[in-house]
């Protein structure tokens, strides 16, 4: 590798730390990155300093052509791209050999999502956790599922939203829009059950919370942090892969389930509080295997009769 190219990344690191106050994680991962392009340039007898169009083209076909995620490959293509504009400003290099280069649009990455089955294993494990812990566990996975909420909805509830059986929520979601959720009777028993513990969270001294989710914490009500960790326990005890386990995910099943249901996608935009019909259609290509059997089965000129 050539030592000139060695001192061109270590000057661009060093700027990166001091005019833009990267943090030490984002130095590592440019690090990294240049050290992946060098890697790929030098098969070819070729570096940073040195490489001209073609070879960056190359390289920048090679990310795609590893299978990396698309946000892994956008990242190493921004960090070649800002390398190469560090040295031009610098008068390292005449060109900038990364400029002609037209990266690919990343696609939008699927949802993970849960199936019935390892959302049933999911309940049944919070139901074998003791006492209150149990029974607020299952009132949270219950709601996430049953209404789609957003975790910051969910843990934004006050008491009164619930506290007399209601069938819908209104829930305030981004940009302060107002909608209404559904409660279905398995998440309205889950409540139910749950109010009965629910003064157990309350910090000590405290006779009652405005939220439905109290903690003993500083602020005063349980955290998405701790909520992940209670998902993944869960998922752990239910024999799920953990990371396949998140409160998104519960808001993508609750999506995913209601279209392979049969739900019409305008109803399930309206229910996940998505101002853009095109957030909702990649449900279409998550659901599109069941989707692809409805059409087999029931459409008239696919069924062999």
């Amino acid at each position: 590798m050539s030592a000139k190219a060695e001192g061109w990344v270590e000057a661009f690191l060093e700027m990166m730390a001091v005019e833009r106050a990267a943090a030490a994680n984002t130095l590592r991962a440019y690090e990294k990155d240049l050290e992946d392009a060098r890697g790929f340039l030098g098969r070819s007898g070729n570096d940073l300093d040195a490489a001209d169009a073609e070879a960056i083209e190359a390289y920048f076909q090679d990310l795609g052509a590893r299978g990396l995620s698309p946000a892994t490959a956008a990242r190493r293509r921004s960090a070649v791209r800002q390398f190469y504009r560090f040295a031009l400003g610098e008068g390292w290099r005449a060109d900038d050999p990364s400029r002609r280069v037209v990266a690919p649009k990343a696609g939008r990455p699927l949802p993970k999502v849960l199936s019935r089955a390892e959302i049933d294993a999911l309940l049944a494990a919070a139901a074998e956790k003791d006492g209150a812990q149990g029974l607020r566990l299952s009132c949270i996975i219950e709601l996430l599922y049953a209404s789609g909420l957003r975790i910051s909805e969910l843990l934004a509830l006050p008491l009164s939203a619930l506290a007399r059986d209601p069938a819908f929520l209104m829930v305030k979601g981004k940009g302060g829009k107002e909608r209404l959720a559904p409660l279905n009777d398995a998440a309205r028993a889950a409540v139910k059950a749950y109010l009965e513990g629910r003064l157990q969270f309350l910090p000590k001294g405290q006779k009652d919370s405005p939220w439905l989710y109290p903690s003993r914490g500083k602020g005063g009500r349980l955290t998405a942090r701790r909520v992940s960790q209670l998902l993944e326990d869960a998922a752990i005890a239910a024999g799920i892969d953990r990371e396949k386990v998140s409160p998104h995910v519960l808001r993508h099943a609750f999506a995913t389930h209601l279209l392979e249901g049969g739900a019409d996608l305008r109803v399930i935009q309206t229910l996940l509080g998505h101002a853009d019909i095109g957030t909702t259609q990649i449900y279409t290509h998550v659901a599109g295997e069941h989707l692809a059997e409805v059409v087999r089965t029931k459409h008239p000129l696919g069924r062999k009769d």
